[in-house]
């Protein structure tokens, strides 16, 4: 295993940021760690990367454990903080051929890195002048100048306009082929075009935790529903595999079947018998978003 988490909790005075989290992630998987604002992701990737100390638990990063041996997991690491923090008085060859120093790095690596994150057009050029897209290239060039075998990317596609998102995507995409990539990130199709795993959490507490292949539940379906007047949501409970009905707003109902057998007939035929029109009618399948949804947002009804 790359990571793996043993019962993190971390408290700040009362409040308690982590509550006993635990997960592990495989040698050359790619893992999205998703969760609301205040969640505990970029705490948790702090910890990771020995910046805080948790109070509870322990966690191993390519087998080095973060409390006793800090300096040996800073070294296998690759860590891009959300905050990217650059010198922007400095050039991009400048800066990266300053932390090489510090890595104890070999000078041909620099440049293979340059290539790598497509920097070889703005190599000559100062941070300053760089967009976005390319300051986040420069730290995710840093992070890799020492070929870490884990990197831990807290926002990496925070800012960017759809091109640069596009662009860092495929370089994450390509990077995950031979390392372990651990990522936070709000943006849900990110996770869906680059992850094979997530991780959601909310309130300091692990509330998922799934390959992305397996969110869809063949075993149900959803349909949406309008029809031109309200109606007591009793009367759809009663319609044959009916697990769970919702009024989302208005007229329109979000029934779950247990079933994966058709069911738009049969409300088609219940809204005939009960002299209702329908307005419209849509099949909805189960993706990230509503399950993220459904995950972090039930706790906070009142």
């Amino acid at each position: 295993m790359s990571i793996v988490v043993s019962n993190i909790s971390k408290f700040y005075n009362q409040q308690k940021a982590l509550n006993a989290i635990s997960f592990e992630i495989k040698q050359g998987e790619i893992v999205g760690f998703l969760g609301p604002n205040g969640a505990g992701k970029s705490t948790m990737m702090k910890i990771l990367t020995t910046y805080l100390d948790s109070s509870e638990g322990t966690a191993i990063v390519n087998g080095f454990n973060i409390q006793h041996q800090p300096i040996d997991v800073q070294k296998s690491i690759g860590y891009l903080p959300e905050h990217n923090p650059l010198y922007l008085e400095m050039y991009v060859r400048e800066y990266l051929i300053f932390n090489a120093r510090v890595y104890k790095t070999p000078k041909s690596r620099i440049e293979e890195v340059i290539q790598l994150t497509g920097l070889t057009p703005e190599a000559n050029k100062k941070i300053s002048q760089l967009s976005k897209g390319y300051r986040q290239r420069v730290g995710l060039a840093c992070a890799l100048l020492h070929n870490p075998q884990v990197l831990i990317l807290d926002e990496p596609t925070t800012g960017l306009d759809p091109n640069q998102l596009v662009e860092i995507r495929e370089l994450i995409k390509s990077i995950g082929k031979e390392k372990t990539v651990f990522l936070s990130t709000h943006i849900m199709q990110e996770v869906e075009a680059m992850c094979d795993r997530v991780i959601i959490i909310n309130n300091g507490e692990i509330v998922a935790d799934t390959y992305l292949n397996e969110i869809a539940d063949k075993s149900e379906q959803i349909i949406e529903v309008e029809f031109d007047y309200r109606i007591e949501e009793a009367f759809l409970v009663k319609l044959p595999n009916v697990r769970d009905v919702k009024n989302i707003h208005g007229f329109v109902y979000q029934i779950t079947f247990d079933t994966t057998t058709d069911m738009r007939p049969i409300i088609f035929d219940f809204a005939h018998d009960n002299g209702l029109k329908i307005l419209q009618l849509s099949r909805k399948n189960k993706n990230l978003e509503s399950l993220f949804r459904e995950l972090t947002t039930k706790n906070d009804e009142f």
